[in-house]
Formats: structure tokens, sequence, C-alpha cells
């Protein structure tokens, strides 16, 4: 089960960044094909070491990385799902790129969308 959240993550922030497999692989040290089978969720138990590397090459947190994948952080224990989520939504925001007007548009109308179902 953690497996599969953590490959879900990892492949969200990499297509949020835009990035390509390779592209995040090689800094991370890795083959594309091991990070596919990480995002795939066919990888029981990634080491702490490339799950390292690759909070490094994607800029996200060590701790949720390893929280995703199974292993006990004290620090990120107590983090909700929703606190995670609201990190790849972060991830998005600072992408750098940035987000253009239209995604900027899409956002804003999405989220009064979720909070007017919110409110019913």
């Amino acid at each position: 089960m953690s497996s599969s959240r953590l490959g879900e993550r990892l492949r969200e922030v990499r297509e949020l960044k835009g990035l390509s497999l390779a592209s995040v692989a090689k800094p991370s040290e890795m083959s594309a094909t091991y990070l596919q089978k990480l995002e795939r969720g066919d990888v029981e138990s990634p080491s702490p070491h490339r799950l390292y590397k690759l909070s490094t090459t994607l800029g996200v947190d060590y701790g949720d990385l390893m929280q995703l994948a199974g292993y006990v952080v004290p620090d990120t224990a107590s983090r909700t799902d929703e606190e995670s989520e609201v990190n790849v939504l972060a991830q998005a925001l600072n992408a750098p790129e940035g987000l253009s007007g239209d995604e900027v548009q899409a956002l804003a109308e999405y989220l009064a969308f979720i909070r007017q179902r919110k409110a019913r």
C-alpha cells in the first residue's frame, strides 16, 4: 500500500514540474527504469539513500518520502494525508516556470467550486 502512495507522489511532483523520468533519474543516480518502477509502486522497500537523492532532485521533503515508503520518521509521524497533499500543491506553485494566467484562473475556479460544494 505505501509503495503505491509513494509512487503516486513521486509521479505527481515530477509531472507538476514538467520533468521526464530521465531528467529526474540521472541526478538521483538511478536508472529511468528503476524510477518508473518506483512510480508504479513495484518497489516495496526503496532504500533511504535513493529516497534522499529523489528528495533533493525533486525538491520535496525527505521525511515525507520516507513516511510514504513506510519508514517510521518521528518528525513526520503526526502529519495527516491532508498536510501531505498541501505539499504537492506547494510543489506546483513553486515550479520554476510558475503558473500561467490560464492555470491561475483554472485553479481559482476549481477552488471556488470545491468550497461551494463543501458548503452544501
